[in-house]
């Protein structure tokens, strides 16, 4: 592979582990923001 075939592997890498690290905390905030609303609403 050339050098231009490389770098652009390592950019898609790139793109796409951001993309996975960014939906991954999307789904832990909505996770949190729901079991807080369940709690509020949990009689004592």
């Amino acid at each position: 592979m050339n050098e231009d075939a490389l770098r652009a592997r390592r950019r898609r890498n790139l793109v796409i582990g951001l993309s996975l690290a960014a939906f991954v905390v999307l789904v832990f905030t909505i996770t949190l923001v729901r079991l807080q609303g369940n709690v509020v609403e949990r009689p004592f």
